[in-house]
């Protein structure tokens, strides 16, 4: 018995680090599921392994700033599976540098993909959860920088602020169907957003080494470190939990 079994779950952003993470160890848990990514050879890696190791997968390309898109994948879905029991909204992107040198078209960017995007997921996912009657879970992947702020992160920061109060929100409006709104904010984390944000420094090494010292775990984290937090919100022990916010960041940040 899997902590999933019959569950269909929808993940974005399932081609990368996080999110192909997420989606193996949701399948191992004996669910079925879609993986949702901008770039379709990604999903289509995340989605044969899944099916190589025994899972159920499909693959679905689907850009979540393009509404008509995130349509087409949610009703896909749906046809295919007879519905949505479980939202991971995983995608995410960044521009690294001082907000002072970031200009408008990198806001709106910023804004399409990291906020834009899970609404629009949102939107066209809650309603076939309501009309089911057996609720659902909702997880979203915000940051820490959510929660305490990042250099070189501004707008970015303000995105996953406001996916965080945006979940509370839905958590609120939609306790009364049974469906729950968690999200969990990774600290820095070895993906490839990472691996763009210490370029962005000039001096990777150096940055990574002074994150490395101030996380009191000693090490940066990796992507299998965050499935196990997104599962638990996703999955019937959390039954009772609802627009709550959990860092896994190995300590680096501990505030309430």
């Amino acid at each position: 018995m899997g902590r999933l079994d019959n569950k269909v779950a929808a993940v974005t952003g399932g081609g990368g680090g996080i999110g192909g993470a997420t989606c193996r160890r949701f399948a191992q848990e004996g669910a079925r599921v879609a993986v949702l990514d901008r770039d379709l050879a990604a999903a289509q890696r995340t989605a044969d392994q899944i099916l190589a190791e025994g899972g159920t997968a499909l693959a679905l390309a689907c850009d979540i700033t393009d509404r008509a898109a995130v349509d087409t994948a949610v009703q896909h879905i749906a046809t295919e599976w007879g519905g949505i029991d479980i939202l991971v909204n995983n995608a995410g992107w960044d521009v690294f540098k001082p907000f002072t040198k970031t200009v408008p078209d990198e806001w709106a960017q910023l804004i399409a993909i990291n906020l834009t995007g899970a609404l629009h997921m949102h939107h066209a996912v809650l309603p076939l959860m309501v009309a089911t009657g057996k609720g659902g879970r909702i997880v979203n992947i915000a940051s820490d920088a959510a929660r305490v702020g990042s250099s070189g992160e501004a707008v970015y920061a303000a995105c996953k602020g406001g996916l965080v109060s945006f979940s509370k929100t839905i958590a609120r409006e939609h306790a009364r169907h049974g469906i729950t709104v968690n999200v969990v904010c990774p600290g820095p984390t070895d993906t490839a957003l990472f691996a763009d944000y210490k370029l962005g420094a000039g001096n990777p090494e150096k940055l990574e080494e002074a994150f490395r010292r101030s996380i009191p775990l000693g090490r940066i984290g990796q992507p299998q470190d965050l499935p196990g937090a997104i599962l638990f919100f996703a999955s019937d022990d959390a039954a009772y939990v609802t627009g709550q916010v959990i860092s896994v960041s190995g300590g680096l940040t501990m505030n309430g």
